[in-house]
């Protein structure tokens, strides 16, 4: 493997009894890309992202992170080897504040056990103080830490997709795994998304993502690969992709010759 190739998937396929939801789909990332997985409904992105994160269980492929197999491994796990993701769902913990919500994401970094947190012992203060250092930095880096004590459930929409990145940064992984990251999000909301993102790319870090939005994938996107039918049908930079006759032929069906 190449140096600077950060996750390779090689020949990955999932299978739900007769439904072969995705089948031999291989590529890469490098360090400090962002490469966009797009496709029409029912393509298996969701599932090859699930099956990357350690949700659902290959049928068959390899996945390699950072030199390592990861085949079979948990997120949790992921997570301490630096790959973390978000959920096309808004996954935000209401009830709690915004800082809260980021730290988190601080859960597999943190070696107090709870025996030491239980006596309060010196260290336990010193980590949860580098802990919340770090969570602001975090919130600082999506551009929201003036709302760091606010509750999350009262943020708008656009801003509780902010607290999400800020919690799957928190840990300073080396990938991140964005689920359609401008789902529900508005025109200006979008666009302050996509600034982060490449200011964070700028900074070091490395996306994986699904999206609907083929604006900001074109804009965003480094790389795209297209599934459909759970198979890789293209790959290619944003310019290759749009003039790809396979990909044109999936989103608008081919012309019926009379």
């Amino acid at each position: 493997m190449k140096e600077n190739v950060l996750l390779q998937v090689h020949q990955l396929s999932k299978s739900f009894g007769g439904v072969h939801a995705i089948q031999g789909v291989s590529f890469h990332v490098h360090a400090r890309e962002i490469v966009a997985v797009i496709g029409p409904n029912g393509a298996g992105k969701t599932t090859l992202f699930n099956v990357i994160t350690g949700i659902l269980r290959p049928t068959s492929g390899s996945i390699v992170f950072k030199g390592v197999s990861v085949v079979g491994k948990k997120p949790f796990q992921l997570a301490q080897l630096g790959m973390t993701r978000t959920f096309q769902n808004l996954q935000v913990f209401g009830n709690m504040t915004v800082i809260e919500n980021v730290m988190v994401g601080l859960h597999t970094r943190l070696k107090t056990g709870i025996f030491s947190a239980g006596f309060r012992l010196p260290r336990v203060s010193k980590e949860e103080k580098q802990a919340l250092e770090q969570a602001f930095a975090c919130l600082r880096q999506v551009g929201i830490e003036h709302l760091a004590f606010e509750k999350a459930d009262i943020l708008p929409y656009g801003m509780q997709r902010l607290v999400e990145l800020a919690r799957a940064a928190a840990s300073n992984p080396s990938l991140i795994l964005l689920d359609e990251p401008m789902a529900g999000l508005n025109p200006q909301e979008s666009n302050k998304l996509v600034e982060v993102l490449l200011e964070m790319r700028s900074n070091g870090m490395t996306f994986l993502f699904v999206e609907h939005d083929m604006e900001t994938v074109m804009s965003i996107a480094d790389r795209i690969i297209v599934l459909d039918y759970g198979k890789k049908i293209a790959e290619g930079s944003p310019e290759e992709i749009a003039q790809h006759p396979d990909v044109i032929k999936a989103y608008l069906g081919e012309e019926e010759v009379i």
